[in-house]
């Protein structure tokens, strides 16, 4: 029999609660929609206060819950619930001797998440965040899960305001603080790019004694976080002869990548599964992550092969829609202008006629409408037949766009959904991207589901 993940005794411990009865939990919830039997369910205040979902939480076959209030049931009592998990976090980190990295950035921190665990997987055991879990709830609930045994926890960490990073770093103490990028992500919350370079440098405080920070040396604020970095180690990745793992050379095809990079005085080779020049260095910056650990950086690369794109963030689907055959890339989790661009460039490795659904990008404030319009570029050079467009700023690129690749303009999925039916062709590829909260990934469902 597993051990279990909490006891209410280690509960109540950490938290400085109450336990109303002896019990353990295997996991931690905060939502009764996914919560599974053994679960130790968190009552979090939100719109709703999860309070009133503790009765549903035991009936679906919670091991405990926490509480606020006295409960009769099997429950840690506590004075804030959310202050609660975040002591537990501390304490799920603190009892393990995992290796501890933290991943952020404005591009590619969940993907990069992915492929980091599926590389530790070949070493020991690994612990990682659910889905985009990287918020002020999401890590510490990630850290909180962590069983005692992990060898090395991988943990992404996300902002769209200063000071959240610090404050989720300070909590995780990483050993490893990773930025995959800055870019032009949420503007509408800071004043300059600049200034989001400063926010996500705010993971170096956290970090544990002697912790490394992993730069990509081919973006332009990486001095600027540099020089954030007080006494720790750097390590940077990048096509600079100067980065401590270098692009040497690199090929990009439909299917992928091949790349040979240099570290010190080895060479190793990293063959990709996914396609596009970002996981280019998507792989570099992972090796650059091996590199700080102190694994075989071979090994590394070679688990590296088994990483695959995940739903929403490319992951390609051969379907039917109208009994016509078309392929199709899912990147309809979310979009700026850098991860647009980098879908596009995937589009356009693809053979066949191509054909692009884009939703708005949001929070990208005063200059939305020219961001959005610049699109004409990448699209172009992609070589993609029509370009169907999804919401108010993307109007702004389709009157940039030339006649002939102006598709319709859609104000929902479904209205783009029944526009992309009246486009597609047998052999077509589709690109379907945009922000969350445009709605795409309905679309991708319906096609998924077959019930377009």
């Amino acid at each position: 029999m597993s051990k279990p993940l909490w006891t209410s005794a280690d509960i109540a411990k950490a938290t400085g609660g109450e336990a109303s009865h002896d019990f353990t939990v295997s996991g931690l919830s905060i939502d009764t929609r996914t919560i599974e039997a053994g679960d130790l369910f968190v009552p979090l205040k939100d719109i709703r206060d999860g309070h009133d979902f503790i009765p549903m939480a035991m009936e679906k076959g919670a091991g405990g819950t926490l509480s606020e209030n006295p409960l009769s049931s099997n429950a840690v009592i506590v004075k804030d619930s959310l202050q609660a998990l975040r002591d537990l976090a501390k304490k799920g980190v603190e009892r393990s001797q995992a290796l501890r990295i933290g991943v952020t950035g404005s591009v590619g921190k969940t993907s990069v998440k992915e492929a980091l665990a599926h590389m530790f997987s070949a070493f020991g055991k690994t612990h990682k965040s659910l889905k985009s879990y990287n918020n002020h709830w999401g890590v510490p609930l990630t850290m909180a899960r962590m069983p005692e045994e992990t060898e090395f926890g991988v943990f992404e960490m996300g902002m769209n305001h200063a000071g959240e990073l610090t404050d989720l770093s300070q909590l995780l103490r990483p050993d490893i603080a990773l930025i995959t990028t800055v870019a032009d992500a949420h503007l509408a919350h800071f004043e300059n790019v600049e200034a989001i370079a400063d926010a996500k440098a705010e993971i170096i405080e956290g970090l544990g004694e002697g912790g490394t920070v992993i730069l990509n040396a081919d973006n332009p604020y990486t001095d600027r976080i540099k020089a954030k970095a007080g006494g720790k180690k750097v390590i940077t990745f990048g096509h600079g002869d100067d980065c401590d793992v270098t692009i040497v050379t690199s090929q990009t095809h439909e299917h992928g990548s091949n790349t040979r990079l240099r570290i010190e005085a080895q060479q190793i080779d990293v063959t990709l599964l996914v396609p596009g020049e970002h996981w280019v260095m998507n792989g570099a910056a992972c090796i650059a992550v091996a590199y700080a650990a102190g694994v075989n950086l071979r090994k590394a690369a070679m688990a590296l092969r088994g990483v695959r794109a995940e739903q929403g963030r490319g992951e390609i689907h051969t379907l039917k829609l109208d009994g016509k055959t078309i392929t199709l890339i899912d990147e309809a989790y979310n979009a700026n202008p850098t991860s647009m661009r980098a879908a596009i460039n995937v589009l356009g490795l693809k053979p066949g006629r191509r054909i692009a659904v884009l939703g708005d990008m949001a929070e990208l404030g005063k200059d939305e409408l020219s961001m959005h319009a610049a699109l004409t570029e990448p699209l172009e050079a992609a070589g993609v037949s029509r370009v169907i467009v999804v919401g108010e700023c993307m109007r702004a690129l389709k009157g940039a766009l030339p006649q002939p690749l102006r598709g319709a303009w859609a104000r929902d999925w479904d209205m783009a959904l029944n526009a992309l039916k009246d486009e597609v062709k047998d052999g077509d590829v589709v690109l379907v991207k945009g922000s969350n909260s445009v709605g795409l990934g309905k679309l991708v469902a319906a096609l998924k589901e077959g019930t377009a």
